[in-house]
C-alpha cells in the first residue's frame, strides 16, 4: 500500500459521517455552479480570457486608487506625485476601454462569481 492509500484510508477512517455529508453538499454545490460543457470555441475562448485578465487588472486598478486616496488623505504624497497618479490612472482608463472595446466587453461584464463569496466587485 502506498502512502498516499495510507493517507486516504486514514482520513477517511478519521472522518465522521457528518464531515463526509457535509463535503458531499458542499461538492454538489460547487458542481451546480460549474457549466456542463467546456466552450472549445477559439474565439469564446479568447474573449473569456480576455474577460478574466481585464477583470483582474480592473481589481488591482481599484485597489491602486483606493491606496492613493489613502495616501493623498494622510498627506503622504507630493503635488507632483498626485498629478502623475492622476495622469497614470487616466492613461490607465482610456486604455482599458479601448480593450474592452476590442474585445467587445462592458463594465458590467467584468466581474467574477466568487460562489457564496459574492462577487469580486
Amino acid at each position: 500500500m502506498s502512502s498516499i492509500d495510507l493517507l486516504t484510508e486514514e482520513k477517511l477512517l478519521c472522518a465522521s459521517d457528518d464531515d463526509l455529508s457535509a463535503f458531499a453538499a458542499e461538492l454538489e454545490q460547487t458542481a451546480k455552479c460549474l457549466p456542463k460543457r467546456i466552450n472549445t470555441d477559439p474565439e469564446g475562448v479568447e474573449q473569456g480570457l480576455a474577460k478574466l485578465v481585464l477583470t483582474l487588472i480592473e481589481f488591482i486598478r481599484r485597489l491602486m486608487e483606493r491606496q492613493a486616496v489613502r495616501r493623498m488623505d494622510a498627506g503622504s504624497l507630493s503635488d507632483e506625485e498626485i498629478e502623475r497618479l492622476g495622469q497614470t490612472f487616466m492613461k490607465l482608463d482610456i486604455r482599458m476601454a479601448e480593450l474592452k472595446e476590442a474585445f467587445g466587453l462592458k463594465d458590467e461584464d467584468l466581474n467574477l462569481a466568487l460562489g457564496p463569496l459574492g462577487d469580486l466587485m
